[in-house]
Formats: C-alpha cells, structure tokens, sequence
C-alpha cells in the first residue's frame, strides 16, 4: 500500500503530529493538574455522600426495626394490663353483688323479723281488744240477768245471803 496517493487531509505531516502531539500533552497536563484532581473529588465526595446515605439509610432501618419491636412490647403490656384491669373490674363486680345480695337477705331477714314483730304485736292488741269486749259484753249480759232476776227485793236478798255465804266458807 502505497501511503503517497492518499489525500493530505489522510496523511498528515510531521510538523502537524509535532505540534498536536505538543498541544495535547499540554491540555493533558492541565487537566491532570488541575481537571483531574477537582473531579476525582467531586466523585470521592459524592461516593463518600452516597456511603453516608447508605449508612444513615441502614441506621435509620435498624432504628425503625427497633420501634416496632419497642411498639409492639408496649402494645403486648397494654394488652397485658387491659385483661388485668378486666380482671380485677369482674372481681370486684363480684364481690360488690355479693355483697348486695348479702346486704339484701341481711333486710330481708330484719324485715320478716320485724313483720313477724308487728304481727305478735297485732295479735296481743286484737287479743287483749277481744278480751275486753267480751268482759264487758259479759258484764252487760250479767247485768241484764241479773236486773231480771232481781227484780223484786225478796229475790234480792236470797242472792246477797248466798254470796255471803260463799265469801265466808272460801275463807
């Protein structure tokens, strides 16, 4: 292959490689100089960004894992405490109707003792009230028999002599 035939534009000269090889090594040197360390940098301090987030990202998660166990503990104690206070509401709920119901047959003894009470009462009162009207409906009917069969004087002393004569021999 013959290089001599080829356009200009193809080959280019010696001076031409010279002075591009020349400039490139002087915007490379630039670069390195003064490119390269600010964007190595810039990714340094971007990875070192990202590292953080991952890590912050991962104490963040490890944070959340450890409220929820928190929650859920103080959500089982609540639990926990809510039967124990259901607990302890029945057994007093209990022991408050036992209660009443104590305190209930306790005044319904009292009362049946003081019905039974007034009911004694009531039947001496009425006994008593019946004893005397008969006293004095036998008084009453004595009177009448007695008024008809003293009517005359001579019967009259026939009855004072007969109960001078029981008075004395009673003695």
């Amino acid at each position: 292959m013959d290089f001599s035939k080829l356009p200009a534009i193809l080959t280019p000269d010696l001076g031409l490689l010279f002075w591009m090889l020349l400039a490139f090594a002087v915007v490379f040197f630039v670069l390195a100089k003064y490119g390269f360390p600010a964007i190595v940098g810039m990714v340094d301090e971007r990875n070192k960004f990202i590292e953080d987030s991952l890590k912050k990202a991962h104490e963040a998660s490890e944070r959340l894992e450890n409220i929820k166990q928190e929650g859920e503990a103080i959500l089982q104690e609540a639990r926990d405490r809510q039967a124990q206070i259901l607990k302890e509401a029945a057994e007093t709920r209990d022991a408050i109707v036992e209660q009443a119901q104590q305190k209930a047959r306790e005044e319904g003894a009292r009362l049946l003792g003081d019905a039974k009470l007034a009911i004694e009462q009531e039947k001496r009162a009425a006994i008593a009230d019946i004893r005397q009207q008969v006293a004095t409906l036998s008084v009453e009917i004595a009177e009448k028999v007695l008024r008809q069969n003293l009517k005359d004087d001579k019967s009259q002393m026939d009855l004072i002599e007969r109960m001078l004569d029981e008075v004395s021999t009673d003695k």
